[in-house]
């Protein structure tokens, strides 16, 4: 007589073909097998997904196994394969620097706003846009899709903006506006004489900074709408912030002067000075991890700043004209790239402040794409110049000024202050 199923059992069963199977479901020589097709860039973003992943790649040796290849690739990893644990972040930031210097150049352009772009801000495979026209743009940077808009107040000029999963920030005329990311806003209204002319904003949540054209740098708490420290640097004009994670803040002035400040203080910590004329400060960048803040200037210099002796390391000049923006990855050590009015990306050492690589557009485009959204995408190569030729030589058309930096790992964004957002993707 055969066996029957109660009604218990086979609802189990049918359940069970229901589930669709998931990743977690992968046994770890399935697993093995995936990962070893990826490249060590790659390898080393799976070790962070989770901590069956991370057990498997340490377990089969698979980081060292990439990194004995890099080696044999003629990179600067190390050979030797040991028990002992790689440390992932490293290896990513190495790779990402040997990505810039060696890798080839592949810029993807389009034309972002119907009138100029002079800013843009890049977090998790977003970028955000604006300054120029009325209006913000949210795009995917893997479609390059317009997710959102976000429309200005009134007849108020947009000054400064960033934002995270949940909102975007902006500096309008006299007032902080904020923007819900789904498109509600509200605004941070001041009264009259409170807040001069801002010319600069940074924000860690539940705190703005504006930097003001009188000097001031104003702290404001986003969520009661209310000015909680005016602080007095004296050194002119703040052209630019950049915000630390323990409460410090760093500012820079037209006078070229770079000013910490605590919010818990009326007065600045400390002023730090140029001991030549080096310009005012255009942009300021600070590194959490190494306490070293990096400015560039009207003169073209770029200057590295000790915070823990709170003097100058180094300062060397770049460029023959304005450095208007430098960034570098958030926990990078090693390099920074810097852009400015003579269009030139430049890759820096962090710790000498020698340029290491210089890139600029090439003058042909090898194919044009029209996405399903009707973005047009205009491909171009990247080409590296040598320290000697002379950029007055280069035509203005493969090399226009570069307004902001955005980067990433092996990309770099930059808006020139035109119509077009250019995307530079390094590949080895």
């Amino acid at each position: 007589m055969g066996i029957t199923e109660t009604g218990d059992e086979s609802s189990a069963k049918k359940m069970r073909r229901r589930i669709p199977a998931s990743i977690e479901s992968l046994d770890a020589d399935i697993l093995c097998i995936i990962f070893s097709f990826l490249n060590l860039f790659d390898l080393v973003h799976c070790t962070v997904v989770c901590n069956s992943w991370h057990a498997v790649i340490k377990k089969l040796k698979l980081l060292q196994a990439s990194c004995r290849k890099m080696h044999h690739l003629g990179s600067d990893f190390p050979s030797s394969s040991t028990s002992a644990e790689i440390d992932v972040e490293d290896f990513a930031m190495k790779h990402h620097k040997m990505t810039l210097l060696r890798g080839r150049i592949e810029i993807e352009r389009w034309e972002a706003h119907s009138h100029r772009v002079s800013q843009c801000r890049m977090k998790k495979g977003l970028l955000l846009t604006g300054v120029g026209d009325k209006i913000m743009r949210l795009w995917s940077l893997k479609s390059y899709k317009c997710m959102e808009e976000y429309s200005l107040p009134d007849a108020a000029s947009l000054i400064d903006f960033d934002f995270d999963e949940s909102k975007i920030v902006g500096l309008v005329g006299t007032r902080i506006s904020i923007w819900r990311r789904n498109g509600q806003r509200s605004i941070f209204p001041s009264r009259e004489g409170t807040f001069p002319k801002g010319l600069c904003m940074r924000y860690i949540d539940p705190e703005a900074v504006v930097g003001c054209e009188d000097g001031t740098a104003r702290v404001f708490d986003m969520y009661s709408k209310t000015c909680s420290q005016i602080i007095r640097t004296q050194g002119g004009p703040i052209t630019c912030l950049s915000l630390s994670e323990n409460q410090v803040f760093l500012s820079g002035s037209s006078l070229g002067r770079v000013t910490v400040s605590d919010p818990l203080l009326d007065q600045p910590v400390a002023t730090l000075k140029s001991t030549i004329t080096a310009g005012g400060i255009q942009t300021i960048c600070f590194n959490q991890g190494t306490n070293l803040a990096f400015t560039g200037t009207t003169g073209g210099y770029v200057s590295c700043w000790d915070l823990r002796k709170m003097g100058r390391l180094w300062e060397k000049r770049v460029s023959p004209n304005v450095v208007y923006s430098i960034q570098q990855l958030r926990n990078d050590t090693s390099v920074m790239v810097a852009g400015g009015i003579d269009g030139v990306l430049r890759v820096i050492d962090q710790n000498s402040g020698r340029v290491l690589s210089r890139f600029i557009m090439d003058d042909k485009v090898s194919t044009i794409l029209r996405r399903d959204n009707q973005v047009v995408i205009e491909k171009r190569r990247g080409k590296r110049v040598s320290q000697d030729m002379e950029m007055d030589k280069i035509e203005r058309k493969v090399r226009p000024q570069i307004s902001c930096i955005a980067m990433g790992m092996k990309k770099i964004v930059t808006a020139h202050n035109g119509k077009c957002i250019s995307v530079w993707k390094f590949n080895l």
